[in-house]
């Protein structure tokens, strides 16, 4: 039974950093390009950045420098660093296959950026 679990989301004033953790179980995570998406209030859900079996990573261009992605295969888990957070970086973030997503989706972790 494919699972996926995010953790790590919380309130945090703009220029705050958070480090968002996703626990997959279910597949064979190590041969998987798996992903980070983003659902912002009243807007779609949005690709992020993807990582590579081996760890490579690649951003959404507007959000290079701040995002920085990694997995670590033998802890079947993702991990998704944000530096210097942005009002517009509020939403729920969550972790998935690269394509295609698996199903059900996680539940999510909630990222606020407020002051």
């Amino acid at each position: 039974q494919v699972q996926l679990v995010e953790s790590g989301g919380g309130l945090v004033e703009p220029g705050g950093s958070l480090r968002l953790s996703c626990a997959v179980s279910g597949i064979t995570f190590r041969t998987d390009t798996m992903a980070w998406y983003r659902q912002a209030p009243e807007k779609q859900r949005e690709l992020v950045a993807t990582i590579t079996t081996n760890g490579i990573a690649v951003y959404d261009g507007a959000l290079e420098g701040r995002f920085t992605a990694s997995r670590d295969n033998d802890k079947n888990s993702l991990y998704l660093q944000i530096d210097n957070l942005k009002p517009e970086d509020t939403a729920v973030y969550y972790c998935n296959k690269n394509y295609p997503p698996l199903t059900p989706w996680g539940q999510g972790t909630q990222v606020t950026v407020s002051s």
